[in-house]
């Protein structure tokens, strides 16, 4: 006889232990189900266990630019070193989650879950039943289609190397290209990105990518756009990354090639047609509730979602309105507005709100502040001349609809912008509003 619970979530990161914790106060019976270790992309194989190795580059490249302003000697990644400092947090993630769930009184299942009908899921051999069902699988790298796909490291891979490779190659041109070129250049390797768009970090403001590509030149990134793979192959050194651009081809020398090239909803192996849940274009069509429009006793939330940007606080507020949709019927729809994005390069680039493009798009009357401001205080107190600042207003409210910042802090500054944006708060009250100085944040009066 099959288990029954109220929900089943498949997926044990951000927004199933969200979701879970929430359905499990209001009394209903709860499992989980993962066939990977518990705790998810953003813990075990993205945001968190990344910084940390960003933080061994921030070091290298803060004590290069101060060589000659005060600071001495030189310093370099012990790549072993800063592994297991990964892994001082890494490692505990799955046995924490786990016991979490278990102080809650909720029960978890390892394996890869496949739906047997519209209410039953088959893990290991067992079927479970239940009320409601959660998809929050998360997200896996896209196919590629290309010979010798198969020798490509993924983003997990390249966490946890135990040593760094002398020379890599990174296939695409997103956050994963720009985050990971940083740490291993910093780290010592020689690195080269294929990108097939026209520019890197396409969801960032061009002319702030810009600025930051000097960055990436300063450090020896080589980075080629509308570079098209066509294959990888094995050699007796490692491999070597065949590419086309503009009607030419190279072949490019590589001991680790990296996929970089964009993430998709991790579904393919739940077997949704047995559950009668509709797919198209390899995403889920959900209703405005995050609700399955074909089976009403499916949601979905986060990365399997991808209702809104691909970030983890969306995955955790994807993850509560499913929980108050199910919990109480459906009467709450998910507002992305005002989220920040950031791409923990060195320094970091970040946004939040509308693009010039979007707000020229939308027929948004708007005033446009611009400046790289590299002999501001805040660049020149830690001797890094990237750093600039693109901030929208709009006319007749004084809204601020966009802020695209490039530089130091400003991965932190970005979230007041987004305060602004999401409560609708206007420029002259950013620019009223007393911060602590010398911060990242004091400079915010002067971009408005």
């Amino acid at each position: 006889m099959a288990k029954r619970y109220d929900l089943i979530i498949v997926g044990t990161g951000t927004a199933a232990m969200t979701a879970a914790m929430r359905v499990r106060a209001a009394g209903w019976s709860v499992a989980v189900i993962d066939f990977r270790p518990f705790g998810g992309t953003c813990a075990l194989r993205g945001c968190d266990p990344k910084k940390m190795l960003v933080s061994g580059a921030e070091v290298i490249d803060f004590a290069s630019r101060m060589r000659t302003h005060g600071v001495a000697g030189e310093l370099h990644v012990d790549w072993p070193d800063l592994i297991a400092f990964k892994r001082s947090f890494t490692d505990a993630v799955p046995r924490k989650h786990e016991q979490m769930y278990a102080d809650k009184g909720i029960d978890t299942f390892h394996g890869q879950a496949r739906f047997t009908g519209p209410s039953t899921i088959r893990v290991e051999g067992e079927t479970l039943e239940a009320r409601h069902f959660l998809i929050a699988a998360g997200a896996e790298p896209v196919k590629l289609g290309i010979p010798g796909e198969e020798s490509l490291a993924t983003n997990e891979d390249f966490l946890n190397l135990q040593q760094l490779p002398r020379r890599m190659v990174l296939v695409g041109g997103g956050y994963i290209a720009a985050e990971f070129s940083h740490i291993a250049s910093r780290a010592g390797a020689q690195v080269t990105i294929l990108q097939r768009a026209e520019r890197m970090l396409p969801q960032f403001d061009p002319d702030l990518v810009g600025w930051l590509m000097e960055k990436f030149r300063d450090v020896g990134i080589d980075v080629h756009t509308r570079s098209q793979v066509e294959a990888i192959e094995k050699t007796g050194r490692g491999f070597s990354v065949r590419a086309s651009s503009e009607g030419k081809s190279s072949a490019i020398e590589a001991d680790l090639v990296v996929h970089a090239a964009g993430r998709a909803p991790a579904l393919d192996a739940l077997e949704l047609p047995a559950a009668n849940v509709a797919m198209k274009n390899g995403r889920l069509e959900l209703n405005e509730y995050l609700q399955s429009v074909s089976n009403p006793a499916v949601y979905a939330a986060g990365d399997a979602a991808q209702m809104g940007p691909p970030l983890t606080p969306v995955s955790s507020h994807d993850a509560k309105v499913a929980a108050a949709n199910m919990l109480g019927g459906n009467s709450v729809r998910p507002d992305y507005s005002g989220v920040p994005s950031v791409a923990f390069t060195v320094p970091p680039i970040a946004a939040v709100g509308l693009s010039e493009a979007e707000a020229r798009k939308r027929g948004l009357k708007f005033r446009a502040k611009s400046r790289k401001a590299s002999d501001w205080y805040t660049a020149r107190r830690v001797a890094e001349p990237t750093y600039g600042f693109k901030v929208l207003v709009e006319e007749k409210s004084d809204r601020v609809l966009g802020a695209h910042l490039l530089g130091p802090h400003a991965d932190e500054v970005v979230n007041v912008f987004a305060l602004a944006i999401r409560q609708g708060l206007t420029a002259e009250a950013l620019r009223t509003t007393m911060f602590a100085y010398p911060t990242g944040a004091s400079d915010i009066g002067y971009m408005l």
